[in-house]
């Protein structure tokens, strides 16, 4: 299905206000395979506008734009607005509603496959990032931006309630996990508010929240190598009720290292090699790292 350019200005002169009547317009369909929801509530639209404090001066990557709701109140604020979406019939949309704009720009293609150094290289500018971000990619796109941070300043995204509980979350806790560690080691992070699930369509059976994060200039903890810092905090969780030493003892990444030598290792850390790896600190994780790293 595609749609014609024009087709907003020749069909209906007014401007349509709302996400209903825009759907309605386009005839626009959700596509299940790609998991689009899309958020109705003005207010709540308003609200991720306003809390993203966007400065004209900003270069902002939206993901996942959509029918261009908040892709319209983002650029009436930000210098540039690059919108990524990946389904080709919402792309058509989007450039026919958008573009009267001259400071905003269409991206069809996958978020996952988006490389945002070249947009910060052209623009000579870090970049903000904003979206409503489909469930099943949550954690690999977490991850991703985590990749790209030098070039991100901060971020504000919408996920299931129960991921950003998780990334937000501390040590003692059963929902802290590498998500956790490892996003926060390399950025400060809040949640800002809940989203219920009667604000989209079609209506998912989860709950959403709203993160806002900013990416340090540098880690919490400096460390050695940052892979190595990864592939700890994996091992660590690797089996949750189990004592973090037994999990490094069984971990590839330490493989050849010694009990005796973990446990020396732990103990210049500070770690009771009994706990946990729930119980550990960002600052433990870190310090753990570059003893081990260093041997």
């Amino acid at each position: 299905m595609r749609y014609r350019a024009g087709l907003w200005s020749r069909i209906h002169k007014k401007i349509m206000t709302t996400p209903k009547e825009i759907l309605h317009q386009y005839g626009i369909k959700p596509n299940k395979k790609l998991g689009q929801s899309f958020l109705i509530d003005i207010n709540v639209i308003n609200r991720i506008s306003d809390a993203a404090d966007i400065s004209e001066d900003d270069i902002v990557v939206e993901i996942g734009a959509g029918i261009g709701v908040m892709t319209e109140g983002i650029a009436k604020k930000a210098k540039k607005v690059i919108a990524v979406e990946i389904d080709r019939n919402l792309v058509e949309v989007l450039k026919d509603k958008l573009g009267g704009y001259a400071n905003v720009e269409v991206h069809c293609g996958d978020i996952l496959k988006f490389n945002f150094n070249s947009i910060a290289e052209t623009n000579n500018s870090k970049i903000k990032i904003i979206g409503n971000v489909p469930y099943n990619i949550s954690s690999p796109l977490i991850f991703r931006l985590i990749s790209f941070r030098p070039v991100i300043s901060d971020f504000m995204l919408m996920l299931q309630k129960e991921i950003v509980q998780r990334l937000v979350s501390v040590p003692n806790n059963k929902i802290y996990g590498v998500p956790s560690v490892i996003l926060q080691m390399f950025a400060t992070v809040e949640k800002i508010f809940d989203v219920p699930s009667t604000c989209f369509y079609p209506q998912p059976k989860v709950e959403s929240s709203m993160i806002k994060g900013s990416f340090r200039e540098k880690p919490f903890v400096p460390l050695q190598d940052e892979v190595f810092f990864t592939g700890l905090v994996k091992a660590a969780f690797a089996q949750r009720r189990k004592m973090l030493i037994n999990n490094l003892k069984n971990s590839k990444l330490l493989e050849g290292f010694s009990e005796s030598f973990l446990k020396e290792a732990l103990n210049l850390a500070g770690i009771d090699g009994q706990r946990r790896g729930e119980t550990l600190s960002i600052e433990e994780f870190g310090h753990l790292s570059n003893i081990l790293y260093r041997q």
